[in-house]
């Protein structure tokens, strides 16, 4: 009889966001898949768990797919969790998750914390529909996504880091224009959370005042 793979979303930031019944799937299970050990091992010492980790990141997955599946397939149960949020949103995962699937392993996912859905619901743009793009291409491709994002008629979430937030900002006023209202969530459920809100314009002057953001970063761009 096959195991079972659970994808287990862990906090992006407030450790109290954890859910009962993910910390009961990790302590439960033959072996945690962490995106980062010394990242999880933080999250495990503090609910006193003690199922073994190994690494499973966008470095390695290709290689060690197949070797987990088989274990899937030997009856053991696998938690697979990222850094923060939910594995396979911008996160690895994908291939384990679609691995198991075409070869006939239950797959579970536990509902909890990801990082888009609090910033698209605070943003206080529509919500009822709307585009996640992840990050943006580095290079290739990045001008046809934003020329993409200029044309739609739906709120569009991305994902960016601190020493990138100035230049998309800067492209979301060339391509979408200067009145574009955008919003920024950084540091969401931790400390310092913050949503900064107004006009593309309005937000990269604020960004270049501040000489520049910290935090993770989610970008909410108005249609």
């Amino acid at each position: 009889m096959s195991g079972i793979l659970y994808v287990v979303p862990t906090p992006v930031g407030n450790l109290d966001d954890m859910t009962f019944r993910a910390i009961n799937v990790l302590r439960e299970a033959d072996l945690i898949l962490a995106e980062d050990t010394r990242t999880t091992g933080k999250l495990t010492a503090h609910f006193d768990i003690a199922t073994p980790k190994q690494a499973f990141h966008m470095h390695n997955e290709h290689k060690v797919v197949e070797r987990y599946v088989k274990g899937l397939q030997q009856g053991q149960t696998i938690a697979l969790v990222s850094d923060a949020g939910t594995p396979g949103i911008s996160d690895p995962g994908f291939l384990l998750i679609r691995a198991a699937v075409k070869a006939g392993v239950e797959v579970i996912t536990l509902p909890g914390a990801t990082a888009f859905v609090p910033a698209l619901v605070n943003s206080g743009l529509p919500c009822d529909t709307f585009y996640f793009e992840g990050f943006l291409p580095p290079k290739k491709g990045r001008q046809t996504k934003l020329e993409s994002i200029a044309a739609s008629a739906k709120t569009v979430v991305l994902y960016e880091s601190p020493h990138k937030i100035e230049k998309t900002l800067a492209q979301i006023v060339e391509f979408c224009g200067s009145e574009r209202p955008v919003t920024i969530s950084r540091e969401i459920s931790k400390k310092f959370e913050e949503t900064l809100r107004g006009s593309a314009s309005e937000l990269l002057s604020i960004v270049q005042e501040r000489g520049g953001l910290k935090g993770e970063l989610v970008v909410c761009i108005g249609a």
